[in-house]
């Protein structure tokens, strides 16, 4: 199916990441929280007050708020569910929740896509090149090993189940993929992005992360994605790519106390 042209769609979905408002207001300050309870409420588990993907899907989770009954209700689906983690704007320390462990905290950023025309111009050019091609379900086993082994972020079984991912294959190995996993009504996270050791230097990342950007913009909503601070590498591509940091993110990986 033919996407729309930047114009049209993709004007509109960037417009929605760089339009002003009251950002206590904005989805993207509690952007897991808002996809798990509306345009990804199908994939999750939980209640009113805490809710994450299914554990096959991945341990993504999000709070309506950061009240005791909130993080009381995250602490009971930690230890019902398994790991979770959550990614918090507005605080610098990890959070503590009731019943569980933090067994991991990080500094990240989330980045939006501000529609430069370069990058615009280079998403184009992505989405026409023979060398990137449609993974389905048949391929999710070869994504979840080349997940493990070079460690994108979170990523399970079935997290091909959130949206389109595409790779590049040489001699019919995968050896690079990205995709798309968090989603609201306006802005859909790109993700997954990883290379084989095998396939480094030959500019695979940005090259599938302008497919998956195009691909979001063809439906009128703006690509973003989060990172963590120290991964400079990352930082620059995605910088490179059309990507401006928006805010810090804390993200936290809890296990059952």
């Amino acid at each position: 199916m033919k996407r729309k042209e930047p114009d049209s769609a993709f004007r509109s979905g960037i417009a929605a990441a760089i339009s002003p408002g009251d950002m206590t207001e904005n989805p993207l300050d509690n952007f897991i929280w808002s996809a798990l309870s509306t345009e990804q409420a199908s994939f999750s588990i939980g209640s009113d007050r805490a809710r994450r993907f299914d554990p096959a899907i991945g341990p993504l989770a999000g709070l309506r708020d950061l009240s005791p009954e909130s993080l009381a209700a995250f602490g009971q689906l930690v230890q019902t569910t398994g790991t979770a983690a959550l990614g918090l704007t507005g605080v610098t320390e990890d959070v503590a929740v009731p019943g569980t462990q933090v067994l991991r905290g990080a500094e990240g950023v989330q980045m939006v896509f501000d529609g430069n025309a370069d990058a615009l111009s280079e998403i184009e050019r992505a989405s026409e090149d023979p060398r990137i091609l449609p993974l389905s379900e048949s391929d999710y086993p070869e994504m979840l090993e080349l997940a493990l082994l070079t460690e994108p972020g979170p990523f399970a079984e079935r997290t091909g189940d959130l949206g389109q991912f595409w790779g590049v294959r040489e001699n019919g190995r995968l050896l690079a993929m990205a995709g798309q996993r968090v989603r609201t009504a306006s802005h859909v996270e790109v993700s997954g992005v990883c290379t084989h050791p095998d396939g480094r230097g030959k500019g695979y990342a940005a090259l599938l992360s302008r497919r998956v950007a195009g691909a979001i913009l063809g439906e009128g909503r703006c690509p973003l994605l989060h990172s963590y601070t120290d991964n400079e590498t990352a930082l620059a591509l995605y910088r490179r790519l059309g990507f401006v940091e928006r805010t810090l993110v804390r993200f936290t990986i809890y296990g059952p106390e």
